[in-house]
């Protein structure tokens, strides 16, 4: 297997509780895949991607290891990543990681617009 939605690899790696809630996260727009926003659970993800997302009120940075074939035991499930950055804690839960381009609808996929 080459790709793997992203809401299954997300539900795979134990990030979310449930491919619902994976989905809902994405529809948000609390997901980054390589420096571009996702929103959509059909988006692809590959081994060596790059991941940022929310996890509670923090954000967390992963480098995509492998896909996994299913959800699988803790150990398991970190086997399928690996943490680039400690997990940053934001003040605001809905806060952009202030590292990012914050997306808006008159700039592209990954543009250099930040949050006011």
């Amino acid at each position: 297997m080459e790709a793997l939605r992203i809401d299954k690899w997300l539900w795979f790696a134990r990030f979310c509780k449930s491919r619902s809630l994976a989905q809902h996260l994405l529809a948000e727009g609390g997901v980054i895949l390589n420096e571009r926003p996702v929103v959509k659970a059909s988006a692809t993800v590959r081994s060596g991607d790059e991941l940022i997302f929310r996890q509670g009120r923090a954000w967390r940075r992963v480098l995509v290891l492998d896909l996994g074939h299913r959800r699988g035991p803790a150990p398991e499930a970190q086997g399928l990543y690996r943490e680039l950055a400690a997990p940053e804690a934001a003040t605001d839960p809905w806060e952009w990681p202030p590292a990012l381009p914050f997306p808006t609808s008159d700039s592209p996929p990954g543009g250099t617009r930040r949050k006011p």
